[in-house]
């Protein structure tokens, strides 16, 4: 089977666990039951919203919390301390780059990694930013407006272009 068609395989869409927006830049989050994503802008009511860009919502996998509690010597790691929008599980998110998906009624495409910051040392103590490392989840933009909601469906909508022949193939 070709690479490219081995990545566009999703066992299951994912779902939403939880969501925070933030309002400013060194405030706490606020969980919230439901949001709306504003294309182009991000999520009502989230500081990065007024800004465009490519980091409109953040997301992060709640079985990367797993890992970067079992690194830092802890029994959990909370969602809220990582500062990120959205907590996902059953999807690997950097399985997404280079696609458009689906969030309850709104539609993201991936824009990138979502690398930690150097608060991160702070909230989570000495090594909290090597925790985090290759665990901060991914950044997207909102291509669709639309409310997303805690257990909503993550599901890939688009996939990249069909690969050419001269694709490298695995035999079954």
């Amino acid at each position: 089977m070709e690479i490219k068609k081995l990545m566009q395989n999703f066992r299951k869409p994912g779902v939403v666990e939880r969501i925070t927006i933030r309002s400013g830049r060194a405030v706490p989050v606020t969980e919230v039951s439901s949001v709306d994503a504003i294309e182009g802008r991000g999520l009502q009511g989230d500081r990065y919203n007024s800004k465009g860009g490519t980091r409109q919502v953040t997301l992060i996998q709640s079985e990367h919390l797993l890992a970067m509690a079992s690194i830092l010597g802890l029994s959990e790691v909370d969602f809220t301390l990582t500062r990120r929008n959205i907590l996902v599980r059953g999807i690997n998110l950097l399985a997404l780059k280079d696609k458009t998906f689906r969030i309850g009624e709104a539609l993201l495409q991936y824009s990138g990694e979502c690398h930690p910051c150097s608060r991160m040392e702070e909230t989570f103590g000495p090594g909290g930013y090597n925790a985090m490392r290759g665990h901060g989840g991914i950044t997207a933009k909102v291509v669709m407006a639309g409310k997303i909601a805690i257990g909503d469906a993550v599901s890939v909508v688009s996939q990249p272009e069909q690969p050419s022949n001269s694709e490298l193939t695995i035999d079954n």
